[in-house]
């Protein structure tokens, strides 16, 4: 029966994709590709390079990249399957192993779609976001990373499984402000304030607690195959260049190599690789062992099975989930065209933005992965850590990333979330209701692209979303 399903689920995959394939050649007018004027605007369209999908629909996220070999495209929906597969308790024939305490029980219950998570509503569960705990470094050396909290280590799991406690829960409260723009508009900003309750055993007085909404999940394999040197140039620790950007690199714990390594997944760029951070994912998230994360994540705790069962799944199963997240497509552009969006344009730049949020990469060579290898990507991001001032701070060091430190989120898709995930959630916690609160939320580094949309006009201010939403 298994089998049948997934034989089903690939004519199905094979079908959809063929149809793709003629949504792409439709969407790319060959005019545009052959007069000179018109190849930049071309160019744009194709935010993934050749992994470009011209879809605007709530597929958008969770096609495979256009250009997969045919092996390649078996392999990318092995993965999906098992993406989509839902973790039991043990004994169980299939996907046994969840737990002893978790915070979700499949990869896409946390990142329906492909896309982004969003933080609960009043009387919700926390469905796509979680909490990371840890305690204060008395050293503070940021390479040891986060120090975990005895009894919870570093992630609080909210669920277990039959006859276990769970670690504990989180309750959420908002504080209604506002923000006056140099017209005398009101923008309502809420800031969230958390409180872990109903925890199994008593936290110390100085746990750190930092939320995080998950992130979309397509683009990653082109961003894993940017090269070192390519980051590491756009870095300006010292903002030796004056323009009051200073992005830094933040160097993590690579388990494969047993040492350190850029980091560049992640919130705070906590994860050098997709492999680990797919690892991270089952262990943190679901209790599931790997090879690379072989001891349970409730190891030293009462709620630790003691089973002897790890690793809980198997390398091939790792191997394909990563290689799925790494050969999702990205949506292309939309609205070249259109003045509004060419103004919102020139607006993002004039005002400082594209000083973190790089519009333009170019891909090296990432192994056994020739689709994301050598591709010209416009993901709005330089994977770097930057300062984003008190207000965004969650004040939880993780490795070199202080308190107020974020990586730079990719921005390409972010236009299409309501259409995904039907929501328009933005930032680490979810805390803006719009692309213009989260713009509004910036400080520190980007304190002056924030008070140059503070001092747009109306219709200026239209214009830059209307770009944000084309992306």
């Amino acid at each position: 029966m298994m089998v049948e399903t997934v034989k089903s689920n690939y004519i199905s995959y094979v079908l959809f994709f063929i149809a793709l394939l003629c949504t792409l050649i439709a969407a790319c007018d060959s005019s545009d590709l052959t007069d000179p004027a018109k190849m930049e605007v071309s160019d744009k369209k194709f935010s993934g390079g050749e992994t470009t999908v011209f879809d605007a629909t709530s597929h958008a996220f969770s096609t495979p990249a256009p250009n997969l070999s045919a092996d390649g495209l078996a392999k990318h929906l092995e993965g999906d399957v098992e993406f989509e597969a839902v973790f039991v308790t043990v004994p169980a024939e299939v996907n046994p192993g969840l737990g002893p305490v978790y915070n979700n029980i499949s990869c896409i219950n946390c990142h329906a779609r492909d896309g982004r998570g969003r933080a609960p509503t009043s009387g919700e569960k926390l469905t796509s976001m979680l909490f990371r705990v840890s305690l204060p470094n008395p050293n503070g050396d940021g390479t040891q990373g986060p120090v975990p909290v005895p009894g919870f280590g570093t992630q609080l799991n909210n669920r277990a499984i039959f006859g276990v406690p769970p670690e504990g829960t989180v309750t959420i409260n908002y504080t209604e402000g506002e923000f006056m723009t140099s017209d005398g508009v009101k923008v309502h900003l809420r800031t969230p304030s958390y409180k872990i309750e109903n925890a199994y055993q008593p936290l110390p007085d100085d746990v750190e607690i930092s939320p995080r909404v998950a992130p979309v999940v397509f683009g990653l394999g082109l961003l894993e195959a940017v090269p070192e040197a390519t980051i590491l140039a756009l870095a300006d620790e010292d903002d030796q260049d004056g323009d009051g950007i200073s992005g830094k690199p933040n160097y993590v714990w690579d388990v494969q190599k047993n040492g350190l390594s850029l980091g560049r997944f992640g919130w705070k760029a906590n994860q050098p690789t997709l492999i680990q951070q797919v690892a991270s994912a089952y262990h943190d998230d679901m209790g599931i062992t790997t090879s690379l994360l072989p001891r349970e994540s409730s190891d030293g705790q009462p709620q630790y099975d003691g089973r002897g069962d790890d690793p809980e799944l198997s390398d091939e199963i790792l191997d394909v989930v990563t290689f799925y997240v790494q050969t999702l497509a990205v949506p292309a552009r939309r609205g070249l065209d259109d003045p509004i969006v060419q103004h919102g344009e020139e607006l993002f730049e004039s005002a400082g933005c594209s000083g973190c949020h790089i519009p333009t990469l170019e891909t090296g060579t990432l192994s056994d992965v020739p689709e994301v290898s050598n591709q010209t990507i416009h993901p709005y991001t330089d994977l770097l850590l930057h300062d984003m001032g008190p207000g965004l701070a969650d004040n939880r060091p993780d490795f070199l990333a202080s308190g107020s430190e974020w990586r730079t989120p990719p921005l390409w898709g972010i236009g299409l979330v309501k259409v995904v995930n039907g929501h328009t959630n933005f930032l680490h916690d979810g805390r803006a209701r719009g692309l213009l609160e989260a713009v509004l939320w910036h400080g520190g580094e980007a304190e002056q692209s924030r008070d140059a949309v503070q001092g747009m006009s109306a219709s200026d201010r239209n214009a830059l979303i209307a770009f944000l939403e084309s992306l």
